[in-house]
C-alpha cells in the first residue's frame, strides 16, 4: 500500500539536524551542541500561571485565534519593542509554536508552482512545507555576503513564479541579522511586486549590538510576521506563536489553523500571556548571558585558526571547515568518534551549507569550555597527522 501515500510525503526527509541528533544519541561521554534549545528554566512566574491555569480550569477550548487578553498583550509586546502595529481581534493569531504557523502560512499562500526564495543556508524547516504544499524552494546564495540575503541577491532569484521570499533573521544557522538599511532596500524592491514576504522572527529578542528591525513596519500588506516564546522566554515545550498578518490575509490563515488544530493549548496561552506582559523582559539576562558566551566561543574558534562571520543574534556559530574537509556530514561523525563532540553538519541547512558546521551554544560555559578544548585538540592532532 505504500504506493498510495502521497508523493510529497515520500520525497521528503526528517531535519538533519534531527538526523544527526538521532545518529550519535546514546554515544559515551558525548558532548553535544546540536540542538537550538535555551538551556535556561521557564521562568517561575510563568510556570506559575501555567499550574494556575489548571487549578482554576482553563483547559477548554479558547477563541481559535486565541484568548483575546494573550492577543492584545502580544499586539503590545511587538508596537513596544518593534514598533509593529496590529489590531489583536483581526491580524493576530496565537499558535502551536512558530513551525505550526510557518505550516498553515505557506498552505495559504502557496499553490503548485509556485516559488519561494530562502536564503542558502538556512533552517531546514521551511523546504518539506514548500514542497508539500506543490511550491519550489528557490535557495539564494548568501555565502559570499556574510550570509545576508540582501535587495541586490533577492532580485538575482525573482522569477513570475515567485510567491513569497523568506527572511528568518537572526537567522539560524548562521546567527546573522539585517540592518535596517538592508531591510529598507528589500522592502524597496518589492513594494510594487505581487509577493509576499514570510519574516521568521522568532530569535528578535535576541539581538546583541543593535536593535530588531521588522520589515512588517515598512510592508505591512504583504508581510507575515511570525514569532513565539521559545526562543526568548525559555517556553519551547510550551508550543506558543504567533502570526502576525494584515486582516484581508489573517482571516484565510485562521481557516487553516482551524481545521488544523482547532487552538493553541489553553494552559500554554495562559502561561504566554504572563510572559508577555509581568515577562516581558525576561529575555534580557539570557541575552546577556548568551552575549558572554558568544564573545567566549568567538575567541576560541577563531584562537583554533576557523573562519565564522561572529553573529549578531541567536546562538549558533556557522564555522566554515578548512578545506581538507570536503564533506560537512563526514567531519561531523568524526568530531564525535574521535572527540565526543556533536555539532550538527552543514549540509542540513541546504547545499550552500556544504563546507560549514553549526556549533550551538545555548549550553553552559562550562559545556562549552570542555567541548571546545576538545574541538581545539581534534584539529590540532588532526593537522599533525
Amino acid at each position: 500500500m505504500e504506493h498510495l501515500i502521497n508523493h510529497n510525503v515520500k520525497n521528503i526527509e526528517i531535519s538533519g539536524i534531527r538526523k544527526f541528533f538521532n545518529l550519535v544519541a546514546g554515544t559515551k561521554d558525548l558532548i553535544s551542541l546540536t540542538i537550538g534549545q535555551p538551556d535556561f528554566p521557564t521562568p517561575e512566574h510563568v510556570k506559575i500561571a501555567g499550574k494556575k491555569a489548571i487549578d482554576e480550569n482553563f483547559t477548554s477550548y479558547t477563541h481559535n485565534a486565541g484568548i483575546f487578553e494573550l492577543r492584545e498583550a502580544a499586539a503590545q509586546f511587538v508596537k513596544e519593542k518593534y514598533d509593529l502595529e496590529y489590531d489583536a481581534e483581526t491580524e493576530i493569531i496565537t499558535t502551536v509554536g512558530a513551525s505550526e504557523a510557518i505550516d498553515i502560512t505557506f498552505r495559504t499562500i502557496l499553490e503548485e508552482g509556485t516559488e519561494v526564495i530562502l536564503p542558502g543556508p538556512v533552517y531546514p524547516g521551511y523546504e518539506p512545507i514548500i514542497r508539500l504544499c506543490g511550491a519550489k524552494p528557490v535557495h539564494a546564495n548568501t555565502t559570499a555576503n556574510q550570509f545576508r540575503l540582501t535587495a541586490d541577491i533577492i532580485e538575482k532569484y525573482i522569477t513570475n513564479k515567485t510567491r513569497c521570499i523568506v527572511l528568518p533573521y537572526p537567522s539560524n544557522p548562521t546567527g546573522v541579522s539585517l540592518t535596517k538599511k538592508e531591510i529598507t532596500d528589500i522592502a524597496n524592491l518589492l513594494k510594487d511586486k505581487d509577493i509576499f514576504i514570510l519574516a521568521d522572527e522568532i530569535y528578535s529578542e535576541l539581538v546583541y549590538n543593535a536593535e530588531h528591525f521588522s520589515i512588517g513596519t515598512i510592508l505591512k500588506d504583504k508581510t507575515i510576521v511570525i514569532n513565539g516564546l521559545s526562543k526568548s522566554h525559555s517556553m519551547t515545550g510550551w508550543r506558543i506563536g504567533f502570526i502576525f498578518a494584515p486582516a484581508y490575509l489573517a482571516q484565510h490563515i485562521l481557516k487553516v489553523h482551524q481545521y488544523n488544530v482547532s487552538c493553541a493549548t489553553s494552559i500554554s496561552q495562559y502561561a504566554a500571556l504572563e510572559a508577555l506582559t509581568n515577562g516581558k523582559n525576561d529575555a534580557l539576562t539570557m541575552k546577556n548571558e548568551y552575549l558572554t558566551r558568544r564573545d567566549y566561543v568567538y575567541e576560541r574558534l577563531t584562537k583554533i585558526g576557523l573562519k565564522v562571520v561572529n553573529p549578531d543574534g541567536a546562538f549558533y556559530f556557522f564555522v566554515k571547515l578548512p578545506d581538507r574537509y570536503p564533506n560537512s556530514f563526514d567531519f561531523a561523525l568524526a568530531l564525535v568518534e574521535k572527540a565526543r563532540v556533536a555539532v550538527v553538519p552543514g549540509s542540513a541547512f541546504s547545499s550552500y551549507g556544504e563546507g560549514y558546521f553549526r556549533l550551538s551554544y545555548a549550553y553552559s560555559m562550562d559545556t562549552l569550555k570542555e567541548a571546545l578544548d576538545r574541538i581545539e585538540k581534534f584539529f590540532a592532532e588532526e593537522t599533525r597527522a
